[in-house]
């Protein structure tokens, strides 16, 4: 993976190490395991097996960065691009419990978005989404998504959201 730090008024994003795999882990819980597409890992072991794996994989199209403050360096989760070799790759986003609120998610989303737009001449994102995980389904609306499609897995039914930074641009702020 090339070396990348996407930095925002108030976060910054790294790619995942293997260094950062129990502060990440410490930060799933059954709360935000409802939403993601796989099942919580069961312990930091299965977790950093799981994440070594995908590690050695290197696969260039898939992009996992560390959600942290810029202020005080805690970690509040994982920002990813899937799919980067896609003319429309897929963005996704889980922060911990206490990040919620705060409008983190969007600004982490909308940094990815920015990063990929500039440095892998990406025109448009698909942002796949729980039906009733609102939050969540807000962070595509905020950024001009536009429902294009859904999906069904075993846990959830979902919208697909489209996000095109260059043809519907958000605010600034």
């Amino acid at each position: 993976m090339m070396q990348v730090l996407i930095r925002s008024a108030r976060l910054q994003l790294s790619p995942f190490k293997m260094a950062d795999a129990e502060e990440v882990f410490e930060c799933i819980t059954p709360a935000i395991a409802r939403f993601m597409r796989w099942e919580p890992p069961k312990s930091l072991n299965e977790y950093k097996t799981h994440r070594e794996a995908r590690l050695q994989a290197n696969d260039p199209s898939v992009f996992s960065f560390v959600v942290r403050r810029s202020d005080t360096m805690e970690c509040l989760g994982i920002a990813g691009l899937d799919e980067a070799d896609q003319p429309t790759p897929e963005l996704g986003i889980w922060l911990k419990e206490a990040a919620h609120g705060h409008g983190y998610g969007t600004e982490a989303i909308k940094a990815v978005a920015e990063w990929a737009t500039k440095t892998l001449a990406k025109e448009s994102f698909l942002y796949p989404v729980a039906v009733e995980n609102v939050a969540s389904r807000r962070i595509a609306e905020k950024l001009n998504g536009e429902i294009v499609g859904s999906r069904t897995n075993p846990k959830y039914e979902s919208v697909v959201y489209e996000i095109c930074p260059l043809a519907r641009p958000w605010s600034s702020g």
